[in-house]
This record gives structure tokens, C-alpha cells and sequence, in this order.
């Protein structure tokens, strides 16, 4: 295809077309990996499947670079590219829900948080990560691990079909009568198959939750304690333990300014009082320096994000076995020696309903690990990327036990030979073999990368 012809494109085919020279061109290209700066040569956002396939016609006939952005929110900033196309799927973000089947169908390129609010209307749930900016369509192609992954699994638990453009501009139904092979890989496979452009979820009944933050000051005895009762609790029970120095959070008393603490995010997914008494177990470990949980709508444990945020950070993904006294130590040695604007470790226990899920039965074979963690230093000075690279590198090898896993979602851009630790073994061999029968000359590789399997 004649590259010319991209300044001529129909809005009418393809959707909203926008070229460099366009007011709109800087913050269309921006995403939230705040050390990416990538210029695209064109931005296209379609409205529907068909202008959606005609952008990867076009992608695919003129040999240019192709990157699929939902929400913009990929660590590696894999939802722009230079001098290629951008197809941003933002202006997608219908949403339909029967009630009655507890299921609804929703376009990618609507946020988490505006998904929640919707389906909040009707006393219903689907679970999705931890933040309202992300779009639904990259976190569920990547796994989905949020505050009910414990009650109900991940969000490719809770996928029950998808509408999938395929390289070769095909529009094709995916689940488990149609398509079977590409069905398994989507769920965990990330944006290596096609471009999601339906996605249907099963939806549970969950008005309320016993939830919100729970902050305290933290030692190597408290953060095992920490770990240790939430590894215990229900599995109504999901929550995210973050060790980090404490910012100056008019929350946070002063003396504690600058020194480490436990900032946590509790959800109980069940009935109040019953909640109250598991977390009550937390406040018993150390009096909090911040309680602010209680019975709320599900919706509010999402607060609001900030879309002009852009962070630079740098950051390793693993699972762990366990949190113990020496773990611990080693947590409090590398956030105390950090000389980074934030320097962060989160834990989530796992567990409950995302283990019961086969290893094999999706893309995800991290189903039996039993703590993610996820080890990131914020900074702002880019030539000192190297020290925090050091620091975050150094920090995973310390942490390392005998789970080599990582999850896609995410993994920065930064993390080397991590392929094998996302889809390990015969995961990954299956994914190769997939990729070669629908995406044999790996149009779609702005992503964290499944290569084609030889013939």
C-alpha cells in the first residue's frame, strides 16, 4: 500500500484519524509510562469490528508498525510505537447487560472503573485489577488480578466469549465451541492473537463490600504477621499489602513521615460483620496509623486515578512462596536503601478461586503460585535509571525463592529473558504454535511477545 494514501484515510472506514500536525496528536500518543515518548504516524480510533479490521488491513498491507492501545496503561508502553499506527480502541466503550443471565458484553476501550460503575447500577460485579484508568480489554487479555480474584478468580475466569479481529482481518467468535484453540490462548495470551473487540463476562451479585485502607507501621515481625493472616483468612478475604516509605499523607501521623509502613487495600466480598472480624485480626497485629475500612459499595475501592499522571519507574514482577522473618528483612533492607521518590514492595496472597483453575485450562500457568509480588522504584531524573535498575534487580534476586514466575500484565519493558517465567514450558510452546496459525508473521508484536513456531 502506497504510505501516501495515510494522509488520505477515510474517517468514514476507519474512524477518527489523528496525524501529527493535529491539536489532539500529543495527548493521544501519551500513555502512562511516563518515560515513553514515542511518535506515531498516525492514530486511528475506530468505532466498531469492521473499521477495526480494516486498520489491521491497513497495518498489514502497508508493513508498517502496529500497537493496540485500550487503556494506555502497559508498563512497557506497548500501546504506541514510532512512525507506525496506533489503533485506539477508546472511542469502543459500549456496554450491554442482561440482567437476567448475569452476563453483560462490553467493548474494550472501556475503563475498569467505568465498567464498575455500570454494572454497580444493577448490584453486580466482575473483578478487574485494582485501578479505574486501565482498559478492559488489556487487562483481561493479560489475566486480571484484582479484589476478587480470591471469591471468584481472575477476569479470564469470568470471560465467557470474545469477538476477536484476527491478522488476517477476520472477525471471528471465540469460546469454548468456536475457535477452542485461540479461546485458550487469548485468556492469559495478551495482545498477541488479534485485536478484542467484544469481550462478554459473567457477572455476580455483590452490592457491598467490607473494604478500604488500612495503614501501619511495619517491622519484619509485622509484615509476616501481615502475609501470614491474609494467606488465612477467607476467600471472600482479597488485599494488597504495600511496604513503601511513608509520604507526607495528612492521614499519616508526622513522626512516621519518610520511615516504612504497611499501606494496605482490604475488600471482603461478603457480608459486613463477618468482614469486620477478619480484618479485625490485622488491627490486632499492630494498632493502625490509618483505618479507614468499612462497609462500602464495591465501586469505592476504586478512587478516582489521575489520567495526566505519567510516572517513571522501574519495576520486577515475581511470585514467592512464602513471607518470612528473613523475607521480610530483606523487604525492609531494599525499601530503607532506595534513594528513589518511591520505592515500593506489593504482596497479594493468591489463592481460593484463581487455584482451582487448572494450570493448563488458559494462557495463565501461575494458577498454584501463592504471593505475587510486584517490586518497583518511581523516580524522575532518567540518567538515574541505571541505579534504580540495579536497585529493583538486586531486590528480586534477594527476594527469589523457588517460584520463577511473572505476570505479563505486569512486567515492565525493562525485564530481560522474561518470556520463559510469563508462559513457561509447554504454556509457551502452545502459544508459538497458535501464534504461527493465526498471526504466522507476528503483525501483532507490540506487546510482550509470543514468536511463531517455526514449521
Amino acid at each position: 500500500m502506497n504510505l501516501s494514501l495515510i494522509g488520505e484515510l477515510n474517517e468514514l472506514e476507519f474512524g477518527q484519524v489523528i496525524r501529527p500536525h493535529d491539536s489532539e496528536y500529543d495527548r493521544a500518543r501519551a500513555v502512562y509510562a511516563g518515560d515513553v515518548d514515542r511518535r506515531p504516524l498516525v492514530i486511528i480510533r475506530p468505532e466498531n469490528s469492521n473499521q477495526v479490521a480494516r486498520v489491521v488491513g491497513l497495518a498489514r498491507e502497508s508493513n508498517l508498525e502496529l500497537a493496540i492501545r485500550s487503556g494506555g496503561h502497559s508498563a512497557a508502553g506497548h500501546g504506541v510505537c514510532d512512525g507506525g499506527i496506533v489503533l485506539d480502541l477508546s472511542r469502543m466503550q459500549a456496554i450491554e447487560v442482561d440482567v437476567d443471565a448475569q452476563t453483560a458484553w462490553t467493548e474494550p476501550g472501556i475503563t475498569a472503573g467505568a465498567y464498575i460503575a455500570a454494572i454497580a447500577e444493577y448490584g453486580l460485579a466482575t473483578g478487574f485489577g485494582d485501578g479505574t484508568l486501565v482498559g478492559v480489554g488489556g487487562i483481561t487479555l493479560g489475566g486480571g488480578i484484582g479484589y476478587l480474584v480470591r471469591k471468584h478468580g481472575m477476569s479470564i475466569d469470568e470471560l465467557l466469549a470474545a469477538e476477536i479481529v484476527t491478522a488476517d482481518g477476520e472477525v471471528r467468535l471465540v469460546d469454548e465451541q468456536n475457535n477452542s484453540d485461540l479461546w485458550w490462548a487469548i485468556r492469559g495470551g495478551g495482545g498477541n492473537f488479534g485485536v478484542a473487540t467484544r469481550l462478554k463476562f459473567r457477572l455476580h451479585e455483590l452490592s457491598g463490600v467490607y473494604g478500604g485502607m488500612l495503614v501501619a507501621p511495619v517491622d519484619a515481625r509485622i509484615l509476616e504477621a501481615f502475609i501470614t493472616e491474609a494467606d488465612a483468612a477467607p476467600e471472600e478475604l482479597s488485599m494488597i499489602v504495600n511496604v513503601w516509605t511513608a509520604p507526607p499523607f495528612p492521614f499519616i501521623p508526622e513522626e512516621y513521615h519518610g520511615k516504612p509502613i504497611i499501606l494496605s487495600m482490604i475488600c471482603y466480598a461478603g457480608d459486613a460483620d463477618a468482614g469486620r472480624t477478619v480484618v479485625d485480626r490485622f488491627r490486632a497485629i499492630v494498632p493502625p496509623l490509618a483505618d479507614m475500612v468499612k462497609a462500602i459499595p464495591y465501586s469505592d475501592m476504586f478512587p478516582q486515578g489521575d489520567p495526566m499522571e505519567h510516572p517513571i519507574s522501574v519495576a520486577r514482577n515475581m511470585f514467592i512462596d512464602q513471607m518470612d522473618r528473613s523475607a521480610a528483612e530483606t523487604v525492609l533492607e531494599f525499601i530503607t536503601s532506595s534513594t528513589a521518590i518511591t520505592a515500593t514492595a506489593q504482596f497479594r496472597v493468591l489463592g481460593g478461586a484463581m487455584a482451582r483453575v487448572s494450570s493448563d485450562a488458559t494462557a495463565f500457568a501461575h494458577r498454584t503460585s501463592r504471593i505475587m509480588a510486584h517490586l518497583a522504584a518511581i523516580y524522575d531524573n532518567p540518567s538515574e535509571a541505571e541505579e534504580h535498575e540495579a536497585w529493583v534487580e538486586s531486590f528480586m534476586l534477594a527476594l527469589r525463592q523457588s517460584d520463577f514466575g511473572a505476570y505479563v500484565n505486569f512486567v515492565d519493558g525493562r525485564q530481560k529473558n522474561v518470556m520463559e517465567s510469563v508462559y513457561p514450558g509447554a504454556t509457551g510452546q502452545r502459544l508459538s504454535r497458535i501464534k504461527a496459525k493465526y498471526d504466522p508473521a507476528n503483525l501483532f508484536h507490540s506487546n510482550h511477545n509470543i514468536l511463531p513456531a517455526k514449521s
